[in-house]
């Protein structure tokens, strides 16, 4: 398995589903912080369903059509950084990305996305890259503007969470930018 060092005793790995057992007690950890922006963190809450939601990125990997990858902080599983949805043929992706608080603020994301970008742009030759959020998450609006992503739009209502619907943001990065 491979293993990217992001500094400050961080690595960037993949994130697989014999790891479900880590992957839930993480989970267990970030679920508050983590659960309003993305959506699998509230359905991912013993170890059969967390062992679904990485399988699931293992099929879409298969598939080369997704990808999820786990941010270690001193050993201990804080985060992730995924393609979404990865299509070479249409040579677009979006990102996505969650950290527990011990995590945060420390650049980890930023950092683990930057590994995404270049082996997106670099290796498979993509063209665009897609990021999502909603625009009251300040946090993940920061890390695109520090990534060089531009806002692209608003989607209005577009993301359902408890019954009340938000707006989606945007963002994108082109290979040529």
């Amino acid at each position: 398995m491979f293993s990217v060092a992001l500094g400050e005793g961080a690595q960037l790995r993949p994130l697989e589903p014999w790891q479900a057992e880590e992957f839930l007690a993480h989970m267990d950890r970030a679920r508050a912080a983590v659960d309003p922006w993305i959506p699998w963190a509230s359905v991912s809450t013993d170890l059969d369903s967390a062992r679904a939601t990485l399988q699931r990125y293992a099929d879409l990997q298969a598939r080369d059509a997704g990808r999820l990858f786990g941010i270690w902080l001193d050993g201990t599983l804080v985060g992730g950084t995924m393609f979404v949805s990865f299509n070479a043929d249409a040579g677009k992706a979006e990102i996505g990305v969650w950290l527990e608080p011990a995590g945060q603020g420390r650049g980890l994301v930023t950092r683990a996305v930057r590994v995404l970008i270049d082996w997106a742009f670099t290796t498979r030759g993509l063209h665009r890259l897609e990021w999502k959020c909603r625009p009251d998450n300040a946090a993940s609006s920061a890390v695109a503007k520090r990534l060089g992503m531009r806002l692209d739009g608003v989607l209005r209502d577009e993301y359902l969470y408890r019954g009340e619907r938000y707006d989606t943001e945007i963002w994108s990065l082109l290979s040529s930018d």
